[in-house]
């Protein structure tokens, strides 16, 4: 597994042990007391389809959401494994990019804790080299229809509820997917570059070609430095004005990362922000992922530069 991913911390472990100590095989998930489900989303765009979904029937919780930190090196207390355990719904990104909801899982079994996992609700091998399935397009639908599903596991006498809110969920990512739709059309094949590899599914979804070596993107995902030859090649787009965007991670940053955006800015490349956990406050998981496609066409159209949402 690579070293930014799944990272675990020392509190982690030591609040895996005080579960391990207080909780038995045969616990039931928790409930919030008054009747509503109680859920947590590991990622705080994976909480907002969930309270999407369940609406005033789901309390939920997003344990990462603070778009200043990098997701992969997330720090799990023990108030956050406690929050975990006593869920009843859980959804995570899996992968290799939230391991620490496993473990926390594992030491506080329950038999009744429903568990999503997007990347296994869309078959793929734990092997995936891009962890970032949120701006994947058919992701979010995956996981509206199974949150929907246990949450009427859970919830019978609300079942159409939650069915008609996943069916509104899904009608409203049609802007976005009209605007992906219009941008392939409009500018196929535009010649981009990246950091890493966080919105690499929306850009391959809208048409665009990424010039970034796929080398580059995992050493600085996975905290290595790259090599001399891929920074080289990389500064070359810029400095030839070989790519019309730059879309730069905003949540992990370090010397090299804000180089290649300095030197974007000084080539006139414009350069639109990406995200690892939903920017908040001003938007939910439809209106963010539109934002992020309207800023792509911004930059192709006026060279107008989207740092941040």
């Amino acid at each position: 597994m690579p070293p930014r991913l799944g990272f675990v911390t020392a509190a982690l472990l030591a609040a895996a042990g005080l579960l391990a100590t207080a909780c038995s095989a045969g616990n039931d998930a928790g409930s919030s007391g008054d009747g509503v489900i109680t859920a947590v989303g590991a990622e705080n765009q994976y909480a907002n389809v969930i309270g999407q979904v369940g609406g005033r029937y789901v309390n939920v919780r997003a344990i990462e959401s603070n778009p200043n930190t990098d997701p992969h090196t997330f720090e799990a207390s023990p108030s956050v494994a406690q929050e975990v355990s006593k869920a009843q719904l859980v959804v995570q990104n899996g992968i290799g990019y939230d391991t620490y909801m496993n473990r926390i899982e594992a030491a506080a079994p329950s038999s009744a804790r429903k568990v999503i996992v997007a990347a296994n609700l869309l078959g793929l091998p734990d092997s995936t080299p891009n962890p970032h399935l949120w701006y994947r397009p058919n992701t979010m639908p995956a996981v509206a229809k199974a949150v929907a599903k246990d949450l009427s596991a859970l919830d019978p006498a609300h079942a159409k509820y939650f069915a008609a809110n996943a069916g509104k969920f899904d009608a409203s990512l049609q802007p976005w997917y009209q605007a992906i739709a219009r941008f392939k059309a409009a500018y196929p094949n535009t010649p981009v570059a990246v950091t890493e590899p966080v919105g690499d599914y929306m850009l391959q979804a809208a048409g665009t070609r990424i010039l970034t070596p796929y080398t580059l993107q995992a050493e600085i995902m996975n905290g290595v430095d790259p090599s001399p030859q891929d920074v080289s090649l990389q500064n070359s787009f810029f400095t030839g004005h070989k790519v019309k965007v730059f879309v730069y991670n905003q949540q992990v940053t370090d010397s090299l990362t804000e180089s290649f955006l300095n030197l974007a800015h000084k080539e006139g490349i414009p350069v639109v922000g990406v995200y690892e956990t939903m920017p908040t406050p001003g938007y939910d998981y439809q209106s963010w992922m539109l934002a992020e496609v309207k800023a792509l066409q911004k930059a192709v159209t006026d060279k107008t530069s989207t740092v941040k949402l």
